[in-house]
């Protein structure tokens, strides 16, 4: 990995081809908890603790800006249906069921291949 510093440079913008943050995995809340109190002892603390439906998330922003996420693995994606079925529906959270037919407009079909297929 290349690393350019240029502190004069204009900051970056949220358009095509940008980054919107990074996401690191947290084995689980206790690991996560940790992962902050790492991040408090060289910047300001990570935010709350967000519980995004299928992961528990929390987020910083270093020095340049980059946002980053700390995301447990639990409670995973077989909280709406069985491990076996997923892909098989659309599922979404709650605070996104209100755009379901926006957001299902904008998909691409695909095909789930089944074991036995």
């Amino acid at each position: 990995m290349d690393v350019l510093e240029a502190p004069a440079a204009a900051a970056g913008r949220m358009a095509a081809g940008a980054i919107h943050h990074v996401a690191f995995r947290a084995a689980d809340e206790a690991h996560q908890l940790a992962t902050a109190r790492g991040v408090a002892a060289e910047r300001p603390a990570p935010g709350e603790v967000l519980d995004r439906r299928y992961f528990r998330s929390n987020y910083f922003r270093e020095s340049g800006g980059v946002l980053f996420e700390v995301a447990t693995d639990a409670p995973g994606f077989a909280v709406d249906e069985p491990a076996e079925k997923l892909g098989g529906a659309l599922c979404l959270p709650p605070w996104l069921e209100e755009r379901r037919g926006e957001i299902a407009a904008a998909l691409q079909p695909l095909t789930v291949p089944r074991s036995g297929q």
